[in-house]
């Protein structure tokens, strides 16, 4: 079957009815006629439908060369630098559609799935370890178009080193039994952005101890499954009109708890079980971790030059471009968005054949990109709210404009450049992207999409390689 529409896309997604609670109540009838779900069901059906443009499909898809069947781009395996560019046009007119936005665009999960696959040599021949059905989950991706969303987290109970939890009353998603058809799980995981919102949930636990082989364990399974329920959190959907919250009712993406109530996993669902070693071995050495900093930073790329064109509309609509201390916030801005792309361009143009023959982009500059970008897109929040000033808070709202004291809006909220309806738009947009609660978890999923970053400069600094360098400075030292 290959790519599918939108329309597709949504109409399976209301088809499985999959367990959702809001705000204390179970979600009954369609999910994209639902007022928190339908913003983001449409912006992610556009996506689904940009593969189709005929503009753009041959740098969406690929035709597979098995079925003849028009494949996402996003599943390719690339085996050349070129094949990485390709990757990269990609994910990069997806980003666009949503102004780098929507963190689990299609493109994320299925490049999580194709690297999976790439790399389930390392599976091979160990005990409660299936390779095959990783493979069989990666061609029934590719062929079905399937979304997906993905939890790695344990609940934050008590984060301590040395807390060590009661496996009677498992908190943390855990194997609990082993039955003829699969295993069984009881417990939790966080977070899981989209978490209801896609055909499959993809879940991967790696334990902490030895000892927790019950929380070892990969599967996908549709998000439909008995005992499977997705708790949401609050909405920060201020509204549907688009012109008070241009950016929280189209992008809002809800993340979710996933609850697993005696959740029973098919073994053809499963990639391993009740093995530490292979745990640890898959995340660690897969091909996963590069493959989705390729994706992220491309995505965080194309954010960041929505975020330069939003701030030079608010500068050029009040004209303070002649000051230098906003030139100074404009050009970091810049300096930021041309660092990431440099970081990018390096990881293409080193990457290398690994040892499952797959071209992988060099991981450490876009662990540099990975770790620069949560320090810098709060900076650039902040930049936005300090150049919006007062302006930024006195927004009248559309209706505002459609009544008797419009005469009043037009005269006293115009600006330099602009009519006062387009001056309060793009002043709305500078709020919703730094200011509403939309926007503020923006900022909180910026800062911790690949982990804690005190984690993230701990990896990077482990994984460059530093000696050639102390080398030269005790050569200069051992000079006579």
């Amino acid at each position: 079957m290959g790519i599918i529409t939108g329309n597709e896309f949504i109409e399976r997604l209301n088809r499985l009815e999959n367990e959702i609670w809001f705000d204390g109540q179970k979600i009954k009838g369609p999910l994209s006629e639902h007022p928190v779900f339908k913003g983001v069901l449409r912006s992610k059906a556009a996506l689904y439908d940009l593969q189709r443009d005929s503009l753009l499909i041959d740098e969406m898809t690929y035709m597979s060369p098995e079925k003849q069947d028009r494949i996402g781009l996003s599943y390719l395996q690339p085996k050349t630098k070129e094949d990485l560019r390709r990757r990269r046009r990609m994910i990069e007119h997806w980003a666009r559609c949503s102004n780098g936005m929507m963190g689990r665009s299609p493109d994320y999960m299925n490049t999580a799935i194709m690297s999976f696959a790439s790399s389930k040599g390392l599976l091979e021949n160990r005990t409660n370890c299936f390779p095959e059905n990783i493979q069989s989950l990666y061609e029934r991706a590719m062929e079905q178009d399937l979304s997906f969303t993905h939890t790695f987290i344990t609940p934050q109970v008590n984060r301590s080193q040395d807390y060590i939890e009661d496996t009677s009353e498992p908190i943390s998603a855990k194997v609990i039994d082993r039955v003829d058809e699969g295993i069984v799980i009881q417990g939790a995981r966080l977070l899981a952005t989209q978490g209801g919102l896609t055909d499959e949930v993809l879940i991967i636990s790696t334990p902490k101890s030895l000892l927790n082989r019950d929380e070892a364990f990969a599967f996908s399974i549709p998000s439909n499954t008995k005992g499977l329920k997705f708790i949401c959190r609050q909405s920060f959907i201020g509204g549907e009109s688009s012109f008070n919250y241009p950016l929280s009712s189209r992008y809002e993406e809800m993340d979710s708890v996933v609850v697993f109530d005696h959740v029973l996993v098919p073994w053809d669902r499963i990639f391993f079980y009740d093995n530490v070693a292979a745990a640890v071995d898959f995340m660690s050495h897969s091909s996963f971790h590069t493959f989705a900093n390729h994706q992220v930073i491309t995505r965080q790329i194309v954010k960041t030059e929505f975020i330069l064109g939003i701030t030079e509309l608010l500068v050029e609509t009040i004209n303070v471009g002649e000051y230098q201390h906003i030139q100074e916030k404009l050009a970091e801005i810049i300096m930021g968005l041309e660092t990431m792309i440099a970081l990018l361009e390096k990881s293409e143009n080193d990457a290398e054949i690994d040892q499952f023959g797959l071209m992988r982009p060099s991981a450490i500059p876009l662990q540099v990109a990975g770790n620069l970008f949560p320090r810098i897109y709060p900076r650039f929040s902040e930049m936005i709210q300090l150049i919006g000033a007062s302006g930024i808070i006195t927004l009248p709202t559309e209706k505002d404009f459609h009544s008797d004291i419009r005469v009043h809006l037009d005269r006293y909220l115009q600006g330099a450049t602009k009519t006062a309806e387009d001056r309060v738009k793009i002043f709305s947009l500078a709020w919703d992207l730094t200011m509403s609660s939309f926007g503020t978890r923006q900022t909180q999923y910026e800062r911790y999409f690949f982990g804690d970053p005190i984690r993230l400069s701990s990896t990077l600094y482990k994984n460059y390689d530093k000696h050639k360098f102390v080398e030269e400075v005790n050569n200069f030292l051992n000079q006579q």
